[in-house]
């Protein structure tokens, strides 16, 4: 990271001289407007109707358990810092994101001055504009993150990042923190797109993406999604259940259950997106492109693709 932007987000701040000075627990004036919940309220970390902000994470001091009333993410600077989220332990190591939807239960251990944190506090409406960016992607990766982030009722509430090793995505983040820092022209609208290019990165090395143990069904869907976007021309149903050893019936119902669609309906629409990517940025045939996504029957893809986009494929690269 840039050494300025370090220099800044290590200075030691009010809040962390007073707990150097022999302060025990956290002020919850700073945090919380309700003594009686433990939910960090928006309106004390997020000022002046900002949709996004960052902060330092306080060090030196152990934070119980607590909720948001907003989307989190951490981002480890340098170091480490230790996390429970839903009382699984996470060790966020440097380079690395956390991102934790409302609903997630919270605890961090005591940091130390070398261990250098950013949290993000965004609000949900936040995320509008850069959803837009990667709506046309079509991607169910796309959704099955966005909807670890925003829904309820989800027994997975974070998404760990191992990025530290993605250089497109720690330029980013560094980009983020310095707009959010300074007073740059354009300032809104730099972010949202930031973010736009984060979630693309984030879907192009899902890989690299950890949700959490306590759920089964997320944890095989994601398997599933990963394995539909890599694998789209040979993809079969019957064949990742007979390779993770499962029930097709009962992986069918948990896709179903977590996407909306079948493994059938995710399999078409991967491969109808890669039609469209290659009608507009190739010279290959139709019939070409229709082999290269795994249908041999041309026939078929001319109606599969004409019904889901009311054009044939040749108008729709004329179009595009």
């Amino acid at each position: 990271m840039n050494e300025l932007l370090l220099n800044k987000l290590s200075k030691i701040t009010n809040e962390e001289k007073e707990i150097l000075a022999g302060r025990k627990t956290v002020d919850r004036a700073l945090y919380y407007s309700d003594d009686r919940k433990n939910e960090i309220d928006s309106s004390r970390v997020l000022k002046n109707g900002k949709l996004i902000d960052i902060r330092p994470h306080t060090r030196f001091i152990h934070f119980p358990k607590h909720t948001h009333n907003y989307v989190e993410f951490v981002y480890m600077v340098r170091g480490e810092t230790t996390h429970f989220i839903d009382n699984e332990k996470i060790v966020l190591k440097e380079g690395d994101l956390l991102f934790l939807n409302q609903h997630a239960i919270q605890e961090i251990m005591p940091a130390s001055e070398n261990d250098i944190a950013v949290n993000f506090m965004v609000l949900p409406q936040f995320f509008d504009e850069a959803f837009k960016m990667i709506s046309a992607e079509q991607s169910a990766l796309r959704d099955f993150i966005i909807s670890t982030l925003t829904l309820k009722d989800q027994k997975s509430n974070y998404l760990y990042f191992h990025a530290s090793n993605i250089v497109p995505v720690q330029n980013l983040l560094e980009n983020l923190i310095w707009n959010l820092l300074e007073d740059e022209p354009n300032k809104r609208s730099m972010n949202q797109i930031t973010m736009g290019l984060l979630f693309l990165s984030m879907i192009n090395h899902s890989d690299d993406i950890e949700i959490s143990n306590n759920s089964f069904d997320q944890q095989i869907t994601m398997e599933v999604l990963r394995y539909i976007d890599t694998e789209y021309k040979d993809a079969s149903l019957s064949v990742f259940a007979n390779n993770h050893k499962m029930d097709i019936y009962t992986l069918s119902r948990i896709i179903k259950k977590q996407t909306g669609s079948t493994f059938k309906q995710l399999l078409e629409a991967r491969k109808l997106d890669q039609a469209c990517f290659l009608l507009k940025n190739t010279t290959l045939t139709v019939e070409e492109i229709a082999l290269n996504i795994g249908y041999e029957n041309l026939s078929f893809f001319y109606r599969l693709f004409q019904k889901n986009y009311q054009l044939t494929p040749r108008e729709y690269r004329l179009k595009a």
